[in-house]
């Protein structure tokens, strides 16, 4: 039985560019390669592709001549890989994205991949698009009868207008500013007083065109895993303790590492069944595939808000996701292999029925 080739796709133009790097490594690392080959696809910081066999001393040395393009017709499958040494079409059964935030995650990758008629791992355009942008998904998982947290949005355009005595009107001190389309607490600011907000403004501004200004939550941060397509199953939920009492940063998560992670979550059988039915909720009200991460707010009194649904979550190693699964029963290597599985499935299910007829023509 021959290997599936997989392509992991990673890096690129997000500010998450080197966490993607770890994730792909990991994969790759942890692949089941009597099953399948595994080849890493990086794009590097100006866009560029660039063919990578798995020597994790030079994974990403950027001297590497190789490089690749993209078909988009006669070829759906296959990337062409162009070097001094080779000039050969490489067909990929599945690609594993793992680039986290924008143009990664955000529907652009996945309508990419689904011009070129390739299986992929994980949500497709709609819910990918619709899980980065948190204003239309809170919009969404609100209407949907959910608790989310109380938030305002605001444009670009509307920055002169935004008045802070409103603001603390609405929502008390203190209270979070937030771009809509980041990943990883990138670009938040937690505002206290007056005499920071304009500098919150300008960060969250900053990193996308509209955002979201939201009340401070008191309560717990739990988060719980979901892996399927028509019958998802959610893992058990984890809790995220930071070593301050400040919030959940991009410094905390990946360079000072000052968080600890419960895993189960020290909540009884109740509370804990009740956030895995908001999760596998939340996952199905945003139609998300293959696999997200749900992060809610348990508070004191134990109301649940979902804070967000991350439909590309992080793939190394130390990263909540596999933690979930690990300590659900799922080790590292076969949760790889059920997501390619449920990406090969969902292709098979979504092909679309092309009709063509000699008579049917455009004048």
């Amino acid at each position: 039985m021959s290997k599936l080739c997989i392509g992991i796709i990673c890096g690129g133009r997000s500010l998450e560019h080197e966490i993607s790097l770890k994730s792909a490594m990991c994969i790759a690392q942890s692949i089941d390669k009597c099953r399948f080959e595994a080849i890493i696809l990086w794009i590097d910081k100006k866009g560029c592709w660039h063919l990578k066999n798995i020597n994790f001393d030079t994974l990403f040395c950027c001297k590497d001549d190789t490089y690749i393009s993209i078909l988009l017709q006669n070829y759906p499958h296959r990337f062409s890989s162009n070097t001094k040494h080779i000039n050969d079409f490489i067909k990929f059964d599945v690609i594993f994205p793992v680039i986290h935030g924008t143009l990664g995650e955000d529907g652009a990758l996945q309508g990419l991949l689904c011009m070129m008629n390739i299986p992929f791992v994980g949500s497709h355009i709609l819910s990918s698009s619709i899980g980065m942008d948190k204003d239309v998904s809170k919009r969404l998982l609100r209407d949907a009868g959910l608790s989310v947290v109380p938030f305002k949005t605001f444009l670009v355009n509307d920055q002169h207008n935004i008045d802070f005595d409103d603001l603390v009107s609405t929502f008390r001190l203190p209270f979070f500013v937030k771009p809509v389309n980041q990943g990883s607490s990138i670009g938040v600011s937690k505002v206290t007083n007056r005499k920071y907000f304009n500098q919150a403004l300008a960060k969250a501004f900053y990193f996308s065109h509209k955002i979201l200004i939201e009340s401070a939550i008191i309560g717990r941060e739990i988060e719980c895993a979901v892996l399927g397509n028509d019958s998802p199953e959610t893992s058990v939920c984890g809790e995220i303790i930071l070593k301050h009492n400040n919030f959940y940063t991009y410094y905390d998560k990946y360079i000072a590492q000052d968080v600890r992670i419960q895993i189960p979550a020290l909540v009884n059988d109740l509370i804990s069944d009740e956030i895995r039915s908001i999760t596998l909720r939340a996952f199905q009200v945003l139609s998300c595939a293959g696999m997200a991460r749900v992060d809610v707010f348990l508070t004191s009194d134990n109301q649940i808000f979902v804070n967000e649904v991350n439909t590309l979550p992080g793939f190394t190693y130390n990263s909540m996701y596999p933690k979930l699964w690990e300590i659900s029963g799922l080790s590292f290597q076969k949760l790889i292999t059920k997501l390619i599985e449920l990406a090969l499935d969902l292709h098979d299910k979504n092909k679309p029925v092309l009709s063509c007829r000699s008579s049917s023509r455009v004048h």
